[in-house]
């Protein structure tokens, strides 16, 4: 089985998808991290020199790689992969694939990312709060479409690691 974690950045994506896969002792892959050691770059650097087109492609080769593979696996996608392309679509093909959105509120969206948005080349250029909110909100208007087909969805502002990860394995054996 794969289980594939989505939702906007800042959501818990990878932190939550590297704890469910220690406590089922799956493959944990985060497709950003896959996409740099691919390319030997930082994301931000790919979306620099060769543009968000070309990411996507990249995106979209690493996704039919890991849908290839025979291996259980948790997968942490980028905010915006299942909303490209035939991304969702690829996943959903397999009945087994288990899609999960961390959904987290404009407002904790906007707190996380703020503190670490020089980390992240989408909204670094963002200088107020307002505006990272303004544009957070824009974003998860498109994706929601995308982000609410998921077979699961745990809310995930106002809980701990600890439980958002009880809610899912409970929501997995189901």
């Amino acid at each position: 089985m794969k289980i594939f974690l989505n939702g906007y950045m800042g959501c818990g994506k990878s932190y939550i998808g590297e704890k469910l896969s220690e406590s089922m002792d799956y493959t944990f892959v985060d497709m950003d991290s896959q996409i740099e050691i691919m390319e030997g770059r930082t994301i931000h650097e790919i979306f620099q020199k060769k543009g968000e087109l070309y990411f996507r492609k990249l995106e979209n080769e690493v996704l039919k790689d890991i849908l290839a593979s025979k291996s259980d696996m948790i997968i942490s996608l980028g905010g915006g992969t299942p909303c490209y392309g035939n991304n969702f679509e690829l996943i959903k093909a397999d009945a087994e694939n288990q899609t999960l959105y961390l959904k987290a509120s404009v407002e904790v969206l906007t707190e996380r990312l703020f503190l670490e948005k020089v980390h992240r080349p989408v909204i670094s250029h963002l200088e107020t709060k307002e505006q990272l909110e303004e544009f957070i909100r824009k974003h998860l208007f498109e994706r929601a479409f995308y982000y609410n087909q998921s077979k699961i969805i745990v809310d995930v502002d106002h809980s701990t690691p600890t439980k958002i990860l009880e809610e899912i394995r409970a929501k997995l054996v189901k």
